[in-house]
C-alpha cells in the first residue's frame, strides 16, 4: 500500500480548506475516481474532480453538491469540484478497507481512499475507455494480485450490482485477459 501523502497538492489543497471552513458539520467522503487514481496510487491522467460515494451524514450531499460541485463558486475559483456519484457500484464491504486520506488537515472534512481493488472494481459497471486504462495502470502500479482481484469481484461485487451477472462476467474476465497479457508482453 502506498503511503499517503499529508495534504494534497493544489489546487485541491485551497479548494479542500476553503470547503472545510465553510461546510456545516463533519463529512465523511469515500473517494474512488481519478482523484483516488492519481493523487493516491500516482498514475498519471488529469481530473478535475473528487469522485465520492456515500456521503455521511447524507444530508451534506446538497450542500456540497452547492458549494463544491460542478459549476459552484468553489468550481470556478479553484477548477476542481466535487462529484457525489450515485450509480456507481462498489463491492459489498469496501467501507472495511477504506483508508484515511490527509488525515488532519481539514476540520470538518474527512476524506477516506478506497482500496485499489475497491477503485478498480467501482469502474466495472461504466467500463469507458478512461475506466479501462485506470484498471490496467492500477493493476501496474500496485501490483494486482489476480486471484485477489477475482476473489473479490465474485465475493463482492458480481451478484451485488444491478444487471445481469454474466455482463459484469464479461467485462471483469476482458479486463483480467487484458492485464495477464500486458504482463506476458513485459515480461518478453
Amino acid at each position: 500500500m502506498p503511503t499517503f501523502p499529508p495534504e494534497p497538492p493544489e489546487p485541491w489543497l485551497s479548494f479542500l480548506r476553503e470547503l472545510d471552513s465553510i461546510i456545516p458539520e463533519s463529512c465523511k467522503l469515500p473517494c474512488f475516481g481519478g482523484f483516488a487514481v492519481t493523487e493516491v496510487y500516482g498514475i498519471s491522467r488529469a481530473t478535475s474532480d473528487i469522485d465520492v460515494l456515500d456521503v455521511a451524514p447524507p444530508r451534506v450531499v446538497n450542500f456540497l453538491m452547492e458549494r463544491a460541485g460542478r459549476g459552484s463558486e468553489l468550481h470556478r475559483c479553484f477548477g476542481v469540484y466535487f462529484d457525489v456519484v450515485g450509480v456507481a457500484s462498489a463491492p459489498y464491504e469496501y467501507e472495511s478497507r477504506l483508508r484515511p486520506l490527509f488525515q488532519g488537515a481539514f476540520q470538518h472534512l474527512e476524506l477516506f481512499v478506497m482500496d485499489p481493488y475497491d477503485v478498480a472494481l467501482t469502474k466495472l459497471k461504466r467500463d469507458s475507455d478512461k475506466d479501462v486504462q485506470d484498471v490496467m495502470q492500477l493493476a501496474e502500479a500496485v501490483p494486482f494480485d489476480l486471484v485477489l482481484f477475482e476473489k473479490r469481484f465474485i465475493e463482492e461485487l458480481r451478484d451485488n450490482t444491478t444487471g445481469h451477472p454474466e455482463a459484469n462476467d464479461e467485462v471483469f474476465y476482458r479486463w483480467k485477459t487484458i492485464i495477464e497479457e500486458d504482463r506476458a508482453r513485459r515480461k518478453r
